[in-house]
């Protein structure tokens, strides 16, 4: 199973932590094939050690409509949301500003 985990914010430990596992192509950005255990005890990992960082993982999941399956945890400034067995990204409402009167 292909998993991909992106990293944000978090302990260098922890990215050294899952080079073992997974290659990181870019900062922060790790990919690999690995068994679903595998995959959950990564998660595990970085949510134990994610501190006041970010982290998102997308992996293969034949079960649902698009393949993929989403989890995250931290920064919410993207909010993954199902809607019909389909996972949508919702961003946060910017406040509204009146409109300039002339």
């Amino acid at each position: 199973m292909i998993v991909v985990l992106i990293l944000d914010r978090v302990p260098t430990s922890l990215r050294g932590d899952l080079s073992r596992w997974l290659i990181e192509p870019r900062a922060g950005v790790f990919v690999g094939r690995v068994t679903p255990q595998v995959r959950d005890r990564l998660w595990d990992r970085v949510c134990a050690r994610v501190r006041d960082g970010a982290s998102l993982m997308v992996y293969e999941d034949a079960r649902v409509e698009q393949a993929v399956a989403f989890r995250q945890i931290g920064d919410r400034t993207r909010e993954l949301v199902e809607l019909d067995g389909v996972t949508l990204v919702r961003l946060p409402h910017a406040p509204s500003r009146p409109l300039s009167e002339s």
